[in-house]
């Protein structure tokens, strides 16, 4: 049976919307490469930079819940996307690395409410929607590998202030598009039970904060306080991967020497590795959704955490062999950090209670990409005043944390009233 046509507009709807969402996050990182040259910065600067982009990416997700209650998830997802779209663009007036500060700083807050707003319309306006979820991750995937390889590619051709306007037009056009669909936002609701729908106009007309108050603290008093805390870790381990990977590519001695082909420099190659790992990291979320369904989440967090601490011990050694074990090196981490979320994507849906979900996820992403977003300006300074050596030494030590807290749930059972299997939605990205 396929999708019905409100599934399939709202589907279109949110692919393209968490597309271009990563398609931008994603982009920075190259950006922050080019930035340190332009201003003439330290990394530690360019860093605090970054993180003030990242960290309302996380923080906002709280306060957007709220306005996605008030005002509808479609009327949300459109003002982020044009939002997004005109924050990056004035990237390229920026005359110096604090008003690029700004401009990142706009785009992160606009850009933290993508997550409430899209998941709710698809929790909400979708039916069948385990297949939306996992096209909805994908799509996901999709931006997090095209946005650094547009932007390296980008970059070979144009100055960095023509790119960041080039990479804002997506995001026009897909707002264009989002006004010309038609569908439904309500129409699961709709077709399930009428309690539903009059429980959750109950819940958006009350005064909201008593409740809030109440339903957070029951969370963080059940075992979703340890689901936090290790989402907290994939958080820094994954922010200080992807935003200083792109620098630290750039010169390794495996790169030495080499021509590319098509006479790309060697940066060029060092981000095209890193787009490799990217992909590489679909392929981990593919393995590892289907895994949820076969293995206790909190075993498969364990594992994955110790997979993490060990390729960072392993950075600095491999960065001095040659290119193939570069390139390998890169392809097993991108496999195995994207391997990781729909495991904590699932244990969100197994310790918590269905209704509390919603705030769940909004501390989920407050704790990912909110929280996480620390490792930037600690991964600069470790960068610029220590070594490259500490900085994966931190890394491993994050992971191994997160697996010594996963272990935590092996031995705490599943609250009642939580989901069995929620695999339908562990193909998200996050």
């Amino acid at each position: 049976m396929g999708l019905s046509e409100n599934d399939r507009a709202i589907a279109s709807f949110t692919m393209l919307a968490h597309g271009i969402v990563h398609w931008f996050e994603l982009a920075i990182p190259i950006l922050l490469v080019v930035w340190l040259e332009a201003f003439d910065v330290s990394v530690a600067l360019v860093g605090v930079i970054v993180a003030l982009g990242y960290a309302p990416f996380g923080l906002g997700a709280l306060p957007a819940g709220v306005l996605v209650d008030r005002y509808g998830p479609r009327r949300l997802v459109l003002g982020c996307l044009a939002g997004m779209s005109v924050a990056f663009a004035t990237l390229a007036i920026a005359p110096s690395i604090y008003a690029v500060a700004i401009s990142l700083l706009c785009w992160g807050i606009l850009a933290s409410i993508y997550h409430p707003a899209g998941l709710a319309l698809i929790s909400t306006g979708v039916e069948r929607r385990g297949t939306v979820f996992a096209r909805h991750g994908i799509a996901g995937n999709v931006g997090i590998a095209l946005g650094p390889f547009a932007t390296a590619t980008l970059l070979l051709a144009f100055d960095w202030r023509l790119v960041v306007v080039i990479l804002a037009i997506p995001g026009i056009l897909a707002t264009l598009y989002g006004l010309r669909l038609e569908f439904d936002p309500t129409a699961a609701l709709d077709s399930t039970n009428p309690e539903e729908r009059a429980s959750t106009e109950s819940r958006n007309e009350s005064g909201g904060v008593s409740e809030f108050l109440t339903n957070s603290r029951t969370l963080f008093a059940s075992s979703f306080l340890l689901v936090f805390a290790i989402v907290t870790f994939v958080g820094l381990y994954y922010r200080g991967v992807l935003t200083y990977l792109p620098e630290l590519l750039q010169g390794l001695p495996a790169l030495d020497g080499i021509e590319p082909p098509g006479g790309l420099e060697e940066l060029s190659l060092g981000e095209y590795v890193y787009v490799g790992l990217l992909v590489a990291g679909m392929a981990g979320q593919y393995v590892a959704g289907k895994l949820t369904d076969r293995i206790a989440v909190s075993r498969g967090l364990v594992v994955v955490f110790l997979g993490l601490a060990i390729l960072a011990a392993l950075f600095v050694p491999v960065s001095s062999m040659g290119l193939l074990a570069v390139v390998a090196y890169c392809l097993v981490l991108g496999f195995s950090l994207f391997a990781i979320e729909p495991f904590y994507q699932e244990a969100v849906a197994v310790y918590t209670p269905p209704d509390t979900r919603g705030l769940s996820y909004g501390y989920t992403y407050l704790g990912m990409f909110g929280l996480g977003a620390l490792s930037i300006s600690l991964g600069g300074f470790l960068l610029d005043h220590v070594s490259v050596a500490v900085l994966f030494a931190t890394l491993a030590l994050f992971a191994l944390v997160g697996a010594a807290i996963s272990v935590g749930l092996v031995v705490r059972p599943r609250p009642p009233g939580s989901d069995s299997s929620t695999h339908s939605s562990s193909g998200a990205d996050d």
